[in-house]
């Protein structure tokens, strides 16, 4: 088993260290919290260990599990991997794509593996349709969320919509070419809700919503290309497929035909792909235990969300720019 400890031990630390627990891959050696005092109360209430420096902890593991505010990835992540320790970071990968870069750099000079928290990957009903997504054209997705304090601290492109962007580049095999956005600030300093078509240069559009103020809360997203539609609900994690081919000679009685302005005929059906329920989180961090142990290459690797942060930061600079 592979030793881990965890940096950050906020909201989503005290998730991670929790799943860390229960991993049959990593052995959960311990954590590190700025708020010694709040380190404190978790290591009393659930018994994980609490070093008092980064270097401690970095010094008795084998893989460092930064959780921290974005704002420190970056050092974070230069401490460890200066250190020959493999690094799993949330995301985004870092607050600048230079920093980013230079994670990547890093992580090449001292031959460790790194991959980002970007969890929509393992969501069970994108993987159930991943593979039934073949060149999509249009791609439209909506991320809603009832306002919450926490992550307000920047952009909502970097809060919520950046899962979607890296979702939607792990798709579309193809490079950005235009990108037009705008965005409201509401409640915050920066954008609360934001709207950002992106253009890629073999034609495919993605018009992508984000919003931290809504009513309820909402993540879908739609795939049209040639011959299908493909719904993924993030949030209740369901979807659907909508296929057609061509029509029979002699369709059923209960067959869904099409008929275009040209008399070419379509059938229409449906399926709904069989969900495998997991625990997305847990999955993620196990998921870079294999690519350590099987020298692969991780699932979301540094490059791909450099690649999210650079294309939410030419969102960002679209909307300032109007």
């Amino acid at each position: 088993m592979l030793k881990i400890g965890v940096l950050g031990a906020g909201h989503l630390g005290k998730i991670h260290l929790r799943l860390l627990q229960q991993s049959e891959k990593f052995e959960l050696v311990g954590f590190y919290d700025e708020n010694q005092e709040n380190g404190a109360k978790i290591a009393a209430e659930f018994g994980y260990k609490q070093f008092d420096t980064i270097a401690k902890l970095i010094h008795a593991v084998d893989v460092i599990d930064i959780v921290t505010p974005t704002l420190s990835h970056y050092k974070c992540a230069k401490v460890a991997i200066k250190s020959g320790k493999h690094v799993f970071i949330e995301k985004p990968i870092a607050t600048t794509v230079e920093e980013a870069e230079e994670i990547i750099a890093l992580a090449n000079e001292y031959k460790v593996k790194g991959q980002v928290g970007h969890v929509e990957r393992f969501n069970p009903a994108f993987i159930a349709t991943k593979n039934m997504i073949e060149n999509p054209m249009f791609i439209e997705t909506h991320r809603l969320a009832e306002f919450n304090p926490r992550g307000t601290d920047v952009p909502v492109v970097l809060d919520l919509m950046i899962h979607d962007i890296d979702a939607i580049l792990s798709v579309v095999n193809s490079k950005v070419k235009n990108i037009h956005a705008s965005g409201v600030s509401v409640i915050s300093e920066t954008p609360d809700i934001a709207n950002a078509r992106i253009e890629f240069e073999n034609g495919c559009v993605a018009n992508l919503t984000s919003s931290r103020i809504s009513m309820k809360n909402m993540r879908k997203t739609r795939f049209f290309q040639k011959d299908a539609y493909i719904s993924v609900d993030f949030l209740e994690k369901k979807c659907e497929v909508v296929k057609m081919k061509d029509a029979p000679e002699v369709p059923g009685d209960f067959d869904m035909i099409l008929q275009n302005a040209e008399g070419v005929k379509k059938q229409i059906y449906f399926s709904n792909p069989e969900v495998q329920q997991n625990n997305a989180i847990l999955d993620e961090l196990e998921s870079f235990a294999d690519a350590i142990t099987n020298d692969t290459t991780p699932v979301v690797t540094l490059e791909q969300a450099t690649n999210a942060l650079r294309v939410a930061y030419q969102i960002i600079d679209s909307m300032e720019n109007k």
